[in-house]
């Protein structure tokens, strides 16, 4: 078992992994001003709460997408596992070929999805990730990975939508009553979960129609659950994917 950390803008992934099982996936805030104590304890209090003692963590891999804070979350980890940490970044194993204009700009997120679709799915493939963005990444029927659009993310939309609009109050993302609301909380929640799930579907229709093929769908990331279930497209929702992947190129780099 290995302990697998995904540091994204928001939120920090963190989970237990090995090759049978996912024993648990948490999420805590990212703070780009706390110390690697601080996380130290964050990571500490996760274990605790599942029972898991360092001897029993082979490892630990971390991806990121926030730089400034990747040093940090690392020695946090290793102050309290006592070894190492792979952090996925240039020189990592990963078995992806990139067909990108600079592949080396590719976040380690998308990376690991990927890496997770290939040994689970059926290709070609489209990977979703709701997180602060959301993105949508397509693996082709040879493996590569040939590239995806990002667009703003449903918290993003959200955020300014009321920013924006003095009459409107802060809402969370619930599902509304109906498509056609009746007053105005209910519409902004109808606008805004219906609206970034009928971009989906229509993304997913215009990828297929430039491949030219009909594609398997997997949705990943913390606010997929609250909006793939609206889609029409058939999608299937894999809140797993990111830390599979991490698992994967982890063997792959491990030392034996």
């Amino acid at each position: 078992m290995i302990l697998a950390i995904d540091i994204g803008n928001t939120n920090i992934v963190v989970g237990c992994i090995d090759s049978e099982k996912t024993y648990f996936i948490e999420r805590v805030s990212t703070v780009r001003t706390k110390t690697e104590l601080e996380y130290a304890v964050d990571l500490k209090t996760i274990l605790d709460i599942y029972h898991i003692k360092r001897t029993m963590l082979e490892g630990c891999i971390i991806s990121s997408v926030v730089p400034q804070i990747t040093n940090i979350v690392k020695l946090g980890a290793e102050k309290i596992l006592k070894q190492d940490v792979m952090v996925l970044g240039p020189g990592t194993r990963t078995g992806l070929n990139i067909l990108m204009d600079n592949p080396a700009t590719l976040g380690a997120d998308l990376v690991a999805d990927a890496v997770a679709g290939i040994k689970h799915y059926p290709l070609p493939l489209i990977i979703i990730d709701m997180g602060t963005a959301t993105t949508l990444c397509v693996v082709d029927e040879h493996k590569n990975y040939i590239g995806g659009m990002i667009m703003p993310g449903v918290g993003i939309a959200l955020d300014a939508l009321t920013a924006r609009a003095s009459q409107l109050s802060g809402i969370g993302i619930e599902p509304p009553k109906r498509v056609i609301s009746k007053n105005t909380i209910e519409c902004m929640k109808s606008g805004v979960l219906y609206s970034s799930a009928g971009a989906i579907d229509g993304c997913i229709e215009r990828m297929e129609e430039e491949l030219g093929m009909r594609t398997t769908v997997v949705a990943t990331g913390g606010l997929a659950k609250k909006i793939i279930p609206y889609c029409k497209r058939d999608i299937i929702l894999d809140e797993e994917l990111l830390l599979k992947g991490l698992y994967v190129i982890y063997e792959k780099n491990r030392v034996s």
